[in-house]
């Protein structure tokens, strides 16, 4: 599982009937910045995750990609390799917290 957060929507209007109905978000993953630690830092990549919660643009979202994208009741039947599986609230390290949602918004 990591972190990410949702930067944009997709739409595809032709694809397999099993994910006929299910949201398509692209995700950033993001890390603990590797120089300071003290808040969160995308990494430039992005790609698409299957959206069961509900989540939108600028939510921070609890991702798990590979096999394991399957083994909620909602997926287990796609053909998927990303699905958002929670949304994130807050983060805290030891020392203290990088990210609040509350403030945020």
């Amino acid at each position: 599982m990591f972190i990410a957060k949702v930067v944009g929507s997709m739409v595809s209007t032709q694809k397999v009937a099993t994910m006929t109905g299910h949201k398509l978000m692209m995700v950033e993953p993001y890390r603990v910045d590797p120089q300071k630690g003290d808040s969160l830092v995308g990494t430039g990549r992005s790609f698409v995750a299957v959206d069961t919660l509900g989540s939108g643009v600028g939510d921070m979202v609890l991702v798990t990609q590979g096999s394991s994208a399957r083994l909620t009741p909602e997926t287990k039947s796609l053909p998927i390799d990303a699905v958002v599986i929670g949304l994130i609230d807050q983060v805290s390290l030891a020392q203290g917290c990088i990210y609040d949602r509350k403030s945020e918004q």
